[in-house]
């Protein structure tokens, strides 16, 4: 089945994938939503039939709408699934959506903060890409701490808490909500009026510092290189734009089945944490353009800011040599 409402289906990132939600895998939701009712906004247990009309009466009419009020995925680890979420309460409008997500019960106690990070990376994808959303926002129930961890560590931010703001159980409860927003920073790909900035940075003697290659570049060749890397169909290059102006790139070059990560910030903009920003929005665009390549970076030893940028980002490290560092993302 396919949404509609969505540009792309299928949204992956190594093994991990989220598909519009499976028919297949309701039962399996079923037993994950009974297990976890405790925090779920769901009166009683559901029943196989219960599930059935759900999946036949609502979920089947999603994928025909043009404002959906929901879109829902099936959460896959290698072709399996392991969970289910998406977003809920679309207000097309305001441009906001709910975050909605389970997974597989047994998964919890070891994997909760790994499989939560990868799925909120999924399907950020969903709603900052594809729909072009403004917020997504979590609103849950205050009796899950490891789940506002996730939530920190992956740029979500507390916006309030709702003091016995839901019945439950006989008991009133509060409300946390987390939300996340749209970065300003925005991703395009680079074209050939580019060439006079990109030299610009690229020759700047605090980018060449940090460079793998220190030589000194001369605009004629920058020139030709610059029209061999927008021209090459193995080679991803996006600038970074802030209020429409232009203040850093990142590519990645296609090499057997990795791609190296290589980006930079216009030294004017140096300390205002756009780099991260930067690697973070390319690999999602470069995931949404071209999928199944690992992602490596090499950094110098001394380059400090990168080596965080890279750890931060959860790439794996290998050792290449004394002086380098390769950093590789799954």
């Amino acid at each position: 089945m396919k949404y509609k409402v969505l540009h792309k289906q299928v949204f992956s990132v190594g093994h991990f994938a989220i598909v519009p939600i499976r028919f297949e895998d309701r039962m399996a939701i079923m037993k994950w939503r009974n297990e976890q009712i405790y925090h779920l906004r769901q009166n009683k247990p559901l029943t196989a039939e219960d599930q059935e009309n759900y999946f036949n009466q609502v979920v089947g009419s999603l994928f025909e709408q043009e404002f959906p009020n929901q879109i829902l995925f099936s959460f896959l680890e290698h072709g399996v699934c392991i969970g289910y979420g998406g977003l809920v309460h679309l207000n097309w409008i305001d441009k906001n959506a709910e975050i909605s997500f389970i997974m597989d019960t047994s998964l919890e106690k070891e994997r909760f903060h790994e499989i939560w990070s990868v799925y909120l990376g999924l399907i950020e994808q969903v709603a900052f890409q594809d729909l072009n959303l403004h917020k997504i926002y979590t609103y849950a129930f205050d009796l899950r701490p490891h789940l506002y961890k996730v939530l920190v560590s992956t740029g979500f931010q507390q916006e309030a808490v709702l003091k016995d703001h839901c019945f439950f159980e006989n008991k009133f409860k509060d409300v946390v909500i987390h939300a996340k927003y749209k970065s300003k920073l925005e991703l395009r790909k680079a074209n050939s009026s580019d060439v006079n900035i990109t030299f610009d940075w690229a020759s700047n003697e605090v980018v060449r510092k940090y460079a793998l290659t220190k030589n000194k570049i001369e605009f004629e060749s920058h020139k030709l290189w610059f029209n061999a890397k927008i021209n090459d169909p193995k080679v991803y290059y996006y600038i970074a734009m802030v209020d429409e102006k232009p203040v850093g790139s990142i590519r990645f070059d296609q090499v057997d089945r990795e791609a190296v990560i290589s980006y930079l910030i216009d030294p004017k903009f140096h300390g205002n944490g756009f780099g991260k920003k930067i690697v973070k929005e390319g690999i999602e665009h470069f995931r949404m353009d071209s999928q199944n390549y690992a992602i490596v970076g090499i950094v110098e030893n001394e380059n400090k800011a990168s080596l965080k940028i890279f750890r931060d980002l959860s790439f794996k490290e290998e050792f290449l040599n004394e002086n380098t560092i390769k950093f590789k993302l799954l």
